[in-house]
């Protein structure tokens, strides 16, 4: 749905001169390398299916603000605020700021569906990668992720099993956790 309660920002502050170019290449890089970021939720018949777009049609919002100093923090909490609309958009976009020719804010704005507190660091991680690369005038030469996002959750669909195997998994686990709440508010 629409609405910023499950929006995962990341700001980094940026000093000295920025090829926003290269940034926008680097940003590209890291959703083409993560399948998260670059996929959506459109409905059919009413049920939200998870749809993967290839690299090249994975186009992040990507907006660049002059602010003055002191509005850095109000328009950093602005950009945050952004409602995805996940049957459409990607969950991710970026917002850069600058406050002086060599001070910059980036705001990446991840919804909780492609990522989670952990995944931050490691993006942040890739991002410097693939922006030292771009300056280089290069793509990054990274490894192929060993998982990605849709490769765990299958995992765990095949372990857990069909809630409605009373042997699987996932109805015992279910059927526990009915008992032991049985009762309570």
């Amino acid at each position: 749905g629409v609405g910023a309660t499950y929006n995962m920002p990341l700001v980094l502050r940026l000093a000295g001169s920025l090829d926003v170019g290269a940034l926008r290449a680097a940003v590209a890089d890291v959703v083409a390398r993560h399948e998260s970021l670059r996929t959506v939720f459109p409905e059919v018949d009413g049920v939200p299916v998870q749809r993967i777009l290839a690299a090249a049609a994975a186009v992040v919002p990507f907006t660049v603000t002059r602010v003055e100093a002191g509005q850095l923090t109000e328009g950093l909490e602005a950009a945050a605020g952004h409602g995805f609309d996940l049957t459409v958009d990607l969950p991710v976009r970026a917002a850069l700021f600058s406050t002086a020719p060599d001070v910059h804010a980036l705001l990446l704005l991840v919804h909780h569906i492609a990522g989670d507190g952990w995944s931050m660091a490691p993006l942040a991680r890739d991002l410097g990668a693939a922006y030292a690369a771009r300056l280089d005038g290069r793509a990054p030469e990274w490894e192929p992720l060993p998982v990605q996002y849709a490769d765990y959750t299958a995992w765990q669909q095949e372990l857990l099993g069909d809630v409605q195997d009373p042997a699987s998994l996932a109805a015992r686990q279910l059927d526990h956790w009915r008992t032991t709440l049985a009762g309570l508010p």
